[in-house]
């Protein structure tokens, strides 16, 4: 969903769990991070925050984000 929804050119399993989203890792932007929230919303009904505290953590890694949707799918 992350490279179809943002048109990464990478392949889907060269995405390693544990590697940072943004800057030395995927190298998504802030720009990416909102659109990535609305595909989660859209897919997964999880609304994900522009002011949210916990952002950081929920978008450090892949492993992250996919925890945060699992626990809070409704």
């Amino acid at each position: 969903m992350i490279v179809d929804s943002l048109q990464l050119e990478v392949e889907p399993s060269a995405i390693v769990p544990e590697e940072p989203l943004f800057h030395d890792g995927l190298g998504l932007d802030s720009i990416d991070a909102l659109e990535l929230a609305l595909a989660i919303s859209r897919n997964y009904k999880v609304e994900l925050r522009s002011e949210d505290e916990q952002n950081r953590r929920i978008f450090a890694s892949l492993r992250a984000l996919a925890e945060y949707v699992e626990t809070n799918r409704k």
